[in-house]
């Protein structure tokens, strides 16, 4: 009997040990010249592969790592590196876009404890147009959009034209909190673009995951319906972005 239960508790063990996701490690890194912090969740053991493969989750405008947790959490359980920086600026795209490019070569270095190869850039709301500004890195395989702003000049529409990785945009409609779908002229200005989808009725808040009440006061409230179609698009895109990437 003793025997029974004991196996029996060890396989309830290593249940709970493979579902598990391994716990953001929190890195200091001088992106741009600038310190700040870096969350690197490693994908699961029995998922990880031989040539890693990265996503970097870009957050949305005076928002933070935090509000990607939930998005780089699902994405390791898909066995990808899933690393979420605090962007250093607070206003400039183009510098944060510097910074990501730094990021990119630091975990090519193996910043992360292994080098990494292949990236793909996740960029929400402003973090879209500094993911979009960065993604001509080398090693960068793939962009995706979250409900992405650019800014009155242009300055993303002209970098989309150029951007020749496979690219996938996910909208809401027009509002203020996306400055009235003010990137949807990318939509035709991207040579590669794989897709793109409008999400209707959703809140700007729906792509980041975890929100917070600051931003459904300002942008609208959340539906979990619309967040887990946001996280199934995510998963997808990426799913197909590494099935075509190819080796390293």
């Amino acid at each position: 009997m003793h025997k029974v239960l004991s196996s029996l508790l060890l396989g309830i063990g290593l249940l709970f040990a493979t579902a598990a996701t391994a716990e953001p490690r929190t890195l200091p890194m001088a992106l741009d010249g600038i310190d700040t912090l870096v969350d690197v969740t490693a994908p699961e053991v029995a998922q990880a592969e031989a040539q890693p493969f990265a996503v970097i989750l870009v957050h949305g405008f005076t928002r933070s790592r935090a509000t990607m947790a939930g998005h780089a959490e699902a994405l390791a359980k898909d066995g990808f590196w899933a690393v979420a920086p605090d962007l250093p600026y607070f206003l400039s795209s183009e510098n944060n876009a510097l910074a990501l490019r730094d990021l990119v070569a630091a975990l090519s270095r193996g910043a992360a404890g292994k080098p990494i190869s292949r990236f793909v850039l996740v960029g929400f709301s402003a973090g879209g147009l500094s993911a979009l500004l960065a993604a001509r890195a080398p090693g960068v395989v793939g962009y995706i959009g979250l409900d992405p702003v650019d800014r009155p000049n242009g300055v993303g529409l002209a970098a989309a034209r150029r951007l020749m990785i496979p690219t996938y945009l996910l909208r809401g409609q027009a509002s203020a909190c996306n400055a009235s779908s003010i990137a949807e002229p990318w939509v035709k200005a991207l040579p590669s673009l794989v897709l793109d989808r409008q999400l209707p009725e959703a809140s700007h808040c729906d792509f980041e995951s975890p929100t917070d009440t600051l931003c459904r006061r300002l942008c609208g409230d959340t539906d979990p319906r619309r967040q887990a179609t946001v996280l199934e698009f995510l998963r997808k895109a990426l799913q197909q972005i590494r099935d075509n990437a190819g080796p390293a």
